[in-house]
């Protein structure tokens, strides 16, 4: 059984979904990305080039093999029709959190976050979300369309109300974006560290879910994503942040935008796949 999961599965993953704590669910979707699809192959890869790392974390002293959690593979999906992917992606979501599991989704593209906080939303009504992004994803909006990529976190506010998001990253949008997050969110422009240690201390009884688009990276660190944004954070500042919120009650989290057809180097799967393994061993309790 083990040997079967090699290509398929992320590392170290056990065969009961029954037993495990944690669930990693691929959510192949990419039908709004505005400039270079590619995300809906994100989950994969990021599966397969975890087998180029090991189980254990030096950052944490655990390792993978002491951890009881299900790689569920990817949601079928049909293509282009975004109103009935999301709800079977909501659906999908909805039985992970109603079994008390922690799903880490891999993407596909950011949308894919607003049913899947939707479905968070209904188990946790006292739900805050910490978001990493390059963009503020605040736009009513996006070339005429209230579903896309550009309109995922506008969604979320709208859905959990004011000041339940924490932003984190952002450095490219439209005014109307930040005048929006000035009432509606806790905007950080360009900005991780110090904010993110004090919104840990202010969420700590709270339930959180994450959500981390890569292109909150620098393009030299995560080059393979829709729409990269210069100016970024280094792997490094990100595998910390991952750790600084391992005191909070993380209840779902979701890596999206990483897209293997905009990166020859392969750098931003395997990145993605260490965040997996981070995540996993630093918020299952």
């Amino acid at each position: 059984m083990e040997n079967s999961f090699r290509l398929t599965g992320f590392m170290g993953t056990n065969d009961s979904y029954e037993a495990a704590k944690a669930i990693i669910l691929g959510v192949p979707m990419d039908f709004t990305v505005s400039l270079r699809p590619g995300s809906r192959t994100g989950p994969q890869q990021v599966r397969t080039f975890s087998y180029g790392l090991e189980e254990y974390s030096i950052y944490q002293n655990k390792s993978l093999e002491n951890l009881a959690f299900y790689d569920a593979g990817d949601l079928t999906l049909p293509f282009g029709n975004i109103t009935k992917s999301m709800d079977i992606i909501e659906k999908a979501a909805e039985r992970i959190f109603a079994d008390d599991k922690l799903p880490i989704f891999l993407g596909g593209e950011h949308l894919v976050s607003y049913p899947l906080i939707k479905a968070c939303y209904k188990h946790y009504p006292e739900l805050y979300v910490i978001h990493f992004d390059a963009h503020a994803d605040l736009r009513s909006e996006y070339e005429g369309e209230v579903y896309s990529h550009a309109t995922v976190m506008r969604k979320v506010a709208e859905l959990l109300g004011s000041r339940r998001i924490y932003q984190f990253g952002i450095r490219s949008g439209i005014k109307e974006e930040f005048e929006f997050a000035r009432e509606h969110t806790h905007i950080y422009v360009n900005e991780i560290f110090p904010s993110l240690r004090d919104a840990v201390l202010l969420l700590k009884q709270k339930p959180v879910y994450i959500s981390l688009d890569i292109d909150v990276l620098d393009p030299a660190y995560a080059p393979g994503t829709g729409t990269p944004e210069p100016g970024g954070f280094t792997s490094r500042e990100i595998i910390e942040a991952i750790l600084t919120m391992a005191p909070l009650n993380v209840v779902g989290m979701d890596i999206v935008e990483i897209s293997p057809p905009n990166d020859h180097s392969e750098r931003t799967a395997i990145l993605g796949a260490k965040l997996v393994r981070e995540a996993l061993l630093a918020y299952v309790k």
